[in-house]
């Protein structure tokens, strides 16, 4: 994936808030390099281990991924003619025990998740290297009894200290320095002892000045009888510090002898860091494992952008099975640009192994590029105006684009002369679904809209908008063209209908009449469509090839997609395969593209069956059964269209 794609639908931001939840410095910097996978067994792995991952979450929030802090500069330190720090042994002291901790806390969740708890078999135990850590180091230091000599020359130097701190005492008290002391008080300067004499008596004691007071009233002084002492204390600690070393020299041999068993236990460790980390990020989407496909099916239930929180609007969408181009219309900020950012977002999210805020059912196919051309890519430096830079974009996707591509264009061809920027949008629709590419358009050129409606693999989606409240209402429609409602909203709001009426002969060419009703036209499920007469329509309808239009009958049970919910067939099609489908009690216009055959009324009533019964009211057949007896001036029937 290019890093367009990932900037302008921002991944980044999912990864920066999945990084939150690592506990690791390691586990955070996997994160931020998270990138999708075109593989789909891999995909389907990453899926399983993450739901895997959420399900031991659900069970115990707290997972043992600690103790890798320092790990990568230790190992960096192996093999290099140097002995490891004590604090370096230490931390891998905690990382050893970490370790141990991750085996017991994997032992009983092969059943709840296998695939997750066998990671830990790569994870050795390494119990003579921690038992030897723990031995030799105590409390941050190398243990007294790290070794036979190191226990001699640490008895021996606390021996001399004694010795040296009774000689310093002895001379502080004795009444041959009393009066030239400047205080009774022992002190140390580079761990030697001094004794603090005023300035004027310095020639009194014989000895070295080691430092002096901040006023320089005071020298701090080491008499000539305490420095052979001195002497003897600082050579059993050079044999200290010799012998430190061979210990640490030794411990870092022992843990050389263990590299390849530490760094198998390191990655192991940061990839359950990783995954316990987006597993994590997808509990708190309440996310949905999923299905992935290569057939080009794209199926998105209830599906809601991650990063708008409680804000989002679910949509559905399906795609697929000789559709693979949607181009959605509708009004500015309508919600056109996040659909299509949501779709791509959501496929980003599933190739890199993440569950996502979906309803069961759904699924993704897994794409080798997803290329985007969405929002303003005006380049003052390179001096290319908006629609000059979207082009030379366009180009890049032109030539990249192939029949594993999600391809997302937001109002394309805008930015130009409106007819010549209909017409060239329609030409790179074309051109990009004759590649194979999956498809997302948004326009707001009408004219597309009738291109996508006659075309064969394309289908028309709609933003729904509220004319009452002059707001939209960010929820999609699959299945019918929208209008941008710029003629409606103004009528709302005041302009004189006559000059809608004159802006609506210089848009399409025709007359008609606009009413102060007609404002309510949006919510009127069964209007009738306005019928748009312009010279490339006509051209269009020259080249399309005729589609056949499957035929149901009246009482066929059928399935109307995205949303998987089962209508009866009233009554059609019309001229342009619309069929009248009854669901829950109420008549909508639905085209044949979203419906399939469930269960044929041939299978589900008898030959002579009254299919009143189903579509009119119980008052309309009483009506009727009294008008097939008599003539009654009376009595009108109301039927529903």
């Amino acid at each position: 994936m290019n890093t367009h794609t990932i900037k302008t639908l921002e991944f980044n931001r999912i990864k920066e808030t999945i990084a939150q939840s690592a506990l690791t410095v390691e586990g955070k910097a996997k994160i931020l390099e998270l990138s999708p996978s075109t593989n789909i067994k891999q995909v389907e792995a990453l899926l399983d281990e993450v739901t895997e991952a959420v399900e031991i979450l659900k069970k115990s929030s707290s997972v043992p991924v600690h103790g890798l802090s320092g790990m990568e500069q230790l190992l960096k330190k192996l093999n290099k003619g140097s002995a490891l720090t004590t604090d370096q042994l230490m931390k891998l002291q905690d990382f050893l025990d970490c370790c141990g901790k991750m085996r017991r806390f994997m032992k009983d969740k092969s059943f709840l998740a296998p695939r997750v708890s066998a990671y830990v078999e790569a994870i050795d135990d390494l119990p003579e290297l921690a038992a030897e850590i723990s031995r030799c180091l105590r409390n941050g230091r190398v243990d007294d009894y790290a070794s036979k000599d190191l226990l001699k020359i640490r008895k021996q130097m606390a021996i001399q200290e004694e010795r040296l701190k009774e000689k310093v005492v002895q001379l502080i008290r004795s009444n041959k320095y009393k009066t030239y002391l400047q205080e009774n008080v022992v002190n140390q300067r580079d761990g030697r002892y001094v004794i603090p004499i005023k300035k004027e008596y310095r020639n009194k004691m014989k000895g070295t000045v080691l430092d002096t007071s901040a006023s320089g009233s005071t020298l701090f002084i080491e008499p000539e009888e305490i420095a052979l002492f001195q002497e003897q204390l600082s050579w059993l600690t050079a044999d200290e510090e010799s012998e430190v070393q061979k210990i640490l020299s030794y411990l870092t041999g022992l843990v050389e002898g263990k590299e390849h068993q530490i760094r198998l236990a390191i990655e192991t460790m940061v990839h359950y860091d990783f995954m316990f980390a987006k597993a994590k990020y997808s509990h708190s989407l309440e996310g949905v494992r999923v299905s992935v496909n290569q057939a080009q099916v794209i199926k998105l239930v209830q599906a809601k952008h991650p990063l708008l929180g409680d804000k989002a609007v679910p949509l559905s969408i399906e795609m697929g099975e000789g559709t693979h181009a949607l181009v959605i219309t509708g009004p500015n900020t309508g919600g056109k640009t996040v659909t299509i950012k949501t779709v791509g977002l959501l496929t980003l999210m599933v190739q890199c192994g993440l569950l996502i805020p979906v309803e069961e059912g759904s699924c993704v196919h897994v794409f080798d590029r997803i290329l985007v051309d969405i929002g303003d890519g005006q380049s003052i430096s390179e001096n290319l105006s908006t629609f000059s830079s979207r082009i030379v974009n366009i180009i890049d996707i032109l030539k990249e684009t192939n029949d594993n591509t999600l391809v997302l264009l937001d109002e394309l061809g805008s930015g130009t002369d409106p007819s010549e920027g209909m017409g060239l949008a329609t030409a790179i629709l074309e051109q990009l679904y004759h590649k194979g590419a999956v498809l997302l358009a948004t326009t707001h050129y009408s004219e597309i809209k009738e291109f996508a409606e006659e075309h064969p693999g394309f289908l028309n989606g709609a933003m729904e908008f509220d004319l009452e409240t002059l707001s939209p209402t960010y929820r999609l429609h699959v299945g019918r063209g929208g209008e941008s409602q710029a003629f409606a909203i103004a009528l709302k709001l005041g302009i004189h209908p006559r000059i809608i009426e004159r802006a609506h002969q210089i848009t399409y060419k025709e007359s008609k009449q606009y009413l102060l009703e007609e404002t309510d036209a949006w919510k009127r499920r069964d209007l009738e469509k306005q019928v748009i007469v312009n010279k490339y329509r006509s051209r269009l309808k020259n080249q399309v090839k005729e589609v056949e239009i499957p035929v149901y009958h009246q009482g066929d049970n059928v399935k109307i997609s995205p949303t998987d919910e089962l209508g009866i067939v009233y009554s059609g099609p019309d001229a342009k395969g619309n069929y009248i489908i009854q669901i829950k009690g109420e008549k909508i216009s639905v085209n044949h593209k979203r419906i399939k055959l469930y269960i044929s009324a041939k299978e589900l009533y008898p030959a002579d069956y009254d299919f009143d019964i189903i579509f009119q009211s119980k008052e309309n057949r009483k009506k009727s059964k009294i008008l097939s007896k008599r003539h009654d001036g009376d009595i009108t029937i109301e039927y529903e269209e």
